[in-house]
């Protein structure tokens, strides 16, 4: 969040509605890897069932990391309460500064499991050809300039984003790719 600590204490502090929206999409987001992990198991398996069955028990992994680090959020917003309430206390801005550090750690953390399980479905990805080549060498590459940010973000170097943002449009190409290939593949209606 930009801005000092204590200002963004005080927009949490006004906008309560803002984070708790956000603690619930990251919850809605983490069904979401759950299931995304049971998929890819399931489509994957044959591959190497053994690849395919450690790869979501890293995305379950993911999932308990940001469920602890959405804790930190909650608490950001009790105290960025408080802290607005009792005319900006030095002791809440310190309480303030420790949860939003802990978000951010365990953002930083739960990626290190995303890409360990990343990395064996795109491998499974590429062994099985059912996606093109191209596609899964891209998502192996992203993934794995990932896992470097992920390291060195966790040694504490400040990483910037651009290190990540050639995974977002991959995720996207892919899913598109695979929507499209089972919609063409989909019996027509009545052929049955």
């Amino acid at each position: 969040m930009p801005g000092t600590i204590s200002e963004t204490m005080i927009r949490i502090a006004h906008h309560p509605g803002l984070m708790r929206a956000n603690i619930l999409g990251e919850m809605l987001t983490a069904v979401g890897v759950i299931l995304l992990g049971a998929l890819l198991f399931v489509t994957l398996r044959k591959q190497n069932e053994t690849a395919a069955l450690v790869a979501p028990g890293f995305y379950v992994l993911e999932v308990a990391l940001l469920s602890a680090s959405r804790i930190a959020a909650f608490s950001l917003l009790r105290v960025s309460e408080e802290y607005a309430k009792a005319g900006h206390p030095a002791d809440l801005q310190t309480m303030g500064n420790l949860a939003l550090a802990s978000m951010d750690f365990g953002y930083a953390l739960l990626m290190l499991p995303f890409c360990l399980g990343a990395i064996l479905f795109y491998y499974l990805f590429y062994k099985s050809r059912m996606i093109p080549r191209v596609l899964s060498v891209w998502g192996l590459a992203a993934v794995a300039l990932a896992l470097v940010g992920t390291l060195l973000a966790l040694s504490g170097y400040e990483v910037p984003f651009i290190i990540y943002l050639s995974y977002l449009p991959f995720e996207f190409t892919v899913g598109v790719w695979i929507l499209v290939r089972r919609l063409n593949s989909a019996p027509e209606v009545g052929s049955i």
